[in-house]
């Protein structure tokens, strides 16, 4: 874990909250001038912990109005199916997050298509990419809770 001192923690949950923010803003939230603000910026993408500034889209508005999320049993846990499976996963781009689980499921899918008719064409692309032991799919009715925010300490330890 990259040990971040409390000024770099107040400007990483500063851009989780709104990425737009300028540099004049983050930088008095965090009592800094804007210069040295920037360059903790510049250093947190340089160290990787900030990875991206994207903008978030409501799905629902999108088209992609059925959440599903898909359990993956695999057929074997040989290179060559884990290889083939990134490949069929990257090749499908409803695929939102995947995940290899530890416990029942060998992988753990968050797929975000218009429709069941669409999820199902999605099943049977996938299906067909490879051989899987089992598949599990779980439909999400609502959305109670949606954050890409971690709770990062802000505060003094």
């Amino acid at each position: 874990m990259t040990q971040l001192d409390l000024i770099d923690r107040k400007i990483v949950a500063a851009l989780m909250e709104d990425a737009t923010l300028p540099i004049a803003q983050i930088a008095d939230r965090v009592g800094l001038s804007q210069t040295p603000c920037w360059k903790r910026i510049q250093k947190l993408e340089a160290m990787g912990v900030l990875t991206g500034r994207v903008a978030l889209a409501d799905p629902g508005k999108l088209g992609f109005g059925l959440s599903v999320f898909v359990g993956i049993e695999a057929a074997d846990h040989s290179a060559e199916w884990r290889d083939s499976f990134m490949a069929a996963i990257d090749s499908l781009p409803e695929v939102m997050e995947a995940y290899r689980m530890a416990g029942e499921m060998d992988y753990l899918l968050r797929v975000s298509v218009p429709d069941m008719a669409a999820f199902d064409d999605f099943y049977r692309r996938l299906t067909n990419a490879l051989p899987i032991k089992n598949v599990t799919s779980h439909f999400s009715m609502e959305r109670l809770r949606f954050t890409t925010a971690y709770p990062v300490n802000t505060r003094d330890r």
